[in-house]
């Protein structure tokens, strides 16, 4: 079976297909992953076979201009890239949804037809997917990296792509695919009106060495914070990256704070935070899945990969988003009882320790995160899914071109 994975230039987004793309190489099955040019290097980074398609796009002007507004980063202007929609009246995440499908959706459809894909697997953003499934006659498998966000936009993600539809021939056309695959808790997930397989959340976080020597436990009578602020935010602005600032606030004797950045990052830390002065330990480059076990709170950004792999390991969260997907997915952990959510501009250094030695205390919080977890342990893995799409999803449709 030629399995084809496809996400846009956004390196979190590659990183949800990872665990599956693995499961369906190991079985056998060919697998190639295709995406724009500046997605090839983290493509490769996978060990995964990669192929371009497409140009690329101004992907961070995109993003930074949905900032949510705040007292001291006011929202960028509105990106002027890509293609709008007929009569420019859709929101602004259809416009680039729509914008990214338009710089993919050509050469994956020829890639697809000539390397001849059986299946084609997408990440929610990336509708060139199901646009060459299609063309390709074939099925297409979306899987969700968080929170399904757009599924509420089902009937208007079509007019996204209508251009390619209309070329390919395309005219029974579902932008949420032949089924959805996803890894997220029940509760944090709306009511699925599509045909969805659960799968066991298998965390990857890119390229990276754990730490040597291990993390270990705190000391006794000491508890421990991760911090993180993904990557999105320091990349679309300085300003947005308060990792330093939420780690500065959480030190104390009792509380150890581990604060875990990119080496790009290093660079906006304070040097007291860097010298150790400061009660609080920086960590480089390491994968948050080998952090979190031994924390008893992580304080991020609301990023989707950041929620699950906290509550994969019964964490509770704070969170303070800055992004509207990030604030859907804050507000479905604070709506199950897994954490709590700030706006930046409630997100004082007094604020921040507030809440978040709340939390360190709280007994039903942690208990929510650890259901979460026990959840999603209990799920089966991206190779038992692998193997049950391979065994009952057709090889190929009639009128396939």
């Amino acid at each position: 079976m030629r399995v084809l994975f496809t996400s846009w230039a956004w390196p979190s987004h590659l990183y949800a297909l990872v665990p599956l793309a693995s499961a369906f190489r190991a079985a056998g099955h060919e697998v190639l992953v295709a995406g724009p040019p500046a997605l090839k290097p983290e493509t490769d980074r996978t060990g995964l076979p990669g192929a371009v398609v497409g140009g690329d796009t101004d992907a961070a002007g995109m993003v930074r201009g949905y900032v949510l507004p705040s007292a001291d980063v006011p929202p960028p202007a509105p990106p002027a890239a890509g293609e709008p929609l007929p009569g420019d009246t859709a929101p602004r995440a259809l416009r680039m949804v729509a914008s990214l499908a338009a710089s993919m959706t050509d050469g994956l459809v020829e890639l697809a037809r000539d390397w001849r894909a059986d299946l084609v697997v997408y990440e929610p953003t990336a509708l060139a997917g199901p646009v060459a499934a299609a063309a390709a006659g074939v099925p297409a498998v979306r899987v969700l990296y968080g929170t399904d966000l757009l599924a509420r936009a089902r009937t208007l993600l079509p007019r996204t792509v209508a251009p390619f539809l209309e070329r390919y021939g395309v005219e029974d056309f579902d932008a949420l695919g032949t089924l959805t695959v996803d890894p997220c808790p029940d509760a944090l997930q709306p009511p699925a009106a599509y045909r969805r397989t659960r799968v066991r959340y298998v965390p990857y976080n890119g390229c990276a060495a754990v730490p040597r020597p291990p993390l270990g436990d705190p000391p006794p009578g000491v508890r421990r914070a991760v911090v993180t602020w993904g990557h999105t935010m320091a990349r679309l602005d300085a300003r947005l990256f308060l990792g330093g600032r939420a780690a500065a606030a959480l030190a104390s004797p009792g509380v150890e704070v581990v604060l875990a950045v990119s080496a790009r990052q290093r660079d906006l830390l304070d040097p007291a935070l860097l010298d150790g002065s400061a009660g609080v330990r920086v960590v480089t480059d390491v994968p948050l899945h080998a952090l979190v076990p031994s924390a008893g709170l992580v304080v991020a950004h609301g990023g989707a990969a950041t929620v699950l792999t906290s509550l994969r390991a019964g964490v509770p969260l704070l969170l303070v988003p800055q992004l509207p997907d990030h604030a859907g997915h804050a507000g479905r952990v604070a709506a199950v009882g897994a954490g709590r959510v700030l706006s930046r501009d409630e997100a004082t250094a007094e604020r921040l320790r507030a809440e978040a030695y709340a939390l360190l205390d709280d007994g039903a919080s942690r208990a929510a995160a650890r259901r979460m977890g026990a959840e999603m342990l209990a799920r089966p893995t991206p190779a038992r899914v692998a193997a049950e799409l391979a065994r009952t999803l057709p090889v190929r449709t009639a009128g396939r071109r």
